[in-house]
């Protein structure tokens, strides 16, 4: 498609990306921008990344970027760094049946998933290289023509999502691709063809076999891409939530739990269109909060242990299990507990508990958490985040005067005296 018959300019396309295209036409390479930032370019959207392919080789790359390094093992890519700006420069994945090239090295599991990818090919075989059609869309900087291979320009129009070759050996392939099947599907507000569907509920558990970090960066990318509460919906549509949240699973006909979810998903969804901050650790807090409070009551009943130790005790038990799917960092983790532990104790107001609690660093985040129950359970939560509202907006005297107004736990102090030793006879 030359470049009067389509809508894409340079002045839309990162500066960064172009200084990378020019410097590698320049010399002697071909230069692509491809995937995502095309198509996305195409729909009249702002790309997030601009991603580039091209004929020269990792080291080549590298040659010509002293600003660049290379990463990955089962394909190597060069990023190109430009400060915070990252362009990343693929080269021309090729066949398999090509491979053997010396340095050129593929490899697969057993069940067909591809663990190391260094082949390297023609532009035509990059393009069938590719997940789904949209995708193997090419910007060609010597012409400012766009190439399309596999039909990505009709599948467009058309608003469907169709993946290049077989689907089930696809899916083998990258398991991931079922999970980006449904993200671009929600994102661009396509329907997923009937192919690339009909085997993701079968072939779901492969998910089981990608890594645990690896599936962490696919779930924030699903739900914190401000259409979490529909990709949640899709996700669950085609049995691949549970394959994210096997702790879920129990709770998939929970009214309570799922209302929850739904909430803070939409709660979420608003923030990010609104630009303000959000935290995956506010999503999975709602995802796993009532797994914890059942596992809490389990442990009490059965243990005999004091409710703050039963519950931390569920904490513990809840977390373990999900990081085994999805390997939720430390630092997010950490705060799931504040949120959590702060549910237990926003009730316990008396004398100087609220102010401990309001000055706490996760204090809002859990207050909003608590908002949302109220939203679900009603009954008590309703007044007790009605009380937080007010107790945060009101000044130093009302705040006393708030907290004297509450009922401080009743119960004597016992007294114990020292028995006063015989006088010796």
């Amino acid at each position: 498609m030359p470049r009067d018959e389509h809508n894409i300019s340079r002045s839309d396309i990162s500066e960064n990306a172009l200084k990378v295209l020019y410097r590698l036409h320049k010399s002697g390479h071909k230069a692509f921008l491809v995937g995502g930032g095309v198509r996305d370019l195409l729909l009249g959207l702002k790309p997030k990344d601009f991603d580039i392919a091209t004929d020269a080789t990792p080291d080549e790359v590298k040659k010509l970027f002293r600003n660049s390094r290379l990463v990955g093992r089962r394909f190597r890519l060069a990023h190109i760094l430009f400060g915070r700006d990252i362009i990343e420069v693929a080269t021309f994945r090729g066949h398999h049946s090509d491979e053997a090239q010396g340095k050129n090295v593929s490899s697969q599991s057993q069940e067909g998933m591809l663990l190391r990818d260094n082949v390297y090919g023609s532009i035509e075989e990059d393009a069938e290289r590719r997940d789904f059609t949209v995708n193997a869309l090419y910007y060609d900087i010597a012409d400012f023509s766009i190439r399309d291979f596999c039909g990505g320009l009709q599948d467009l129009e058309q608003r469907r999502i169709d993946l290049i070759g077989d689907p089930e050996t696809r899916y083998r392939e990258d398991p991931v691709r079922m999970l980006r099947a449904v993200r671009f599907a929600v994102k661009l507000q396509m329907r997923i063809s009937e192919r690339t569907s009909s085997p993701i509920k079968q072939l779901a558990p492969l998910l089981k076999d990608i890594p645990a970090a690896r599936l962490f960066e696919e779930s924030l990318k699903l739900l914190l891409s401000g259409q979490g509460e529909q990709t949640y919906q899709m996700l669950k549509e085609y049995n691949l939530l549970q394959q994210l949240y096997p702790i879920l699973f129990d709770q998939a006909e929970d009214p309570k739990s799922q209302a929850l979810i739904a909430a803070a998903l939409r709660n979420t969804d608003e923030r990010i269109a609104d630009e303000k901050r959000v935290t995956p650790a506010f999503i999975y807090s709602a995802l796993l909060w009532y797994n914890v409070e059942q596992k809490a009551q389990e442990v009490m009943a059965e243990s005999g242990l004091p409710s703050n130790d039963a519950f931390l005790m569920a904490m513990n038990e809840t977390l373990d299990f999900q990081i085994k799917s999805i390997a939720i960092p430390k630092r997010f983790t950490t705060t799931m507990r504040d949120i959590w532990m702060l549910q237990t104790r926003m009730s316990k107001r008396y004398g100087k508990h609220a102010y401990r609690i309001l000055h706490h660093p996760k204090f809002r985040a859990a207050y909003d958490f608590l908002l949302l129950r109220g939203e679900i359970e009603g009954g008590d939560l309703i007044e007790l985040g009605e009380w937080w509202t007010q107790f945060q907006d009101v000044d130093e005297d009302s705040k006393r005067s708030m907290v004297a107004k509450l009922n401080k736990p009743v119960g004597k102090r016992r007294r114990y005296y020292k028995k006063k030793p015989k006088a010796s006879q």
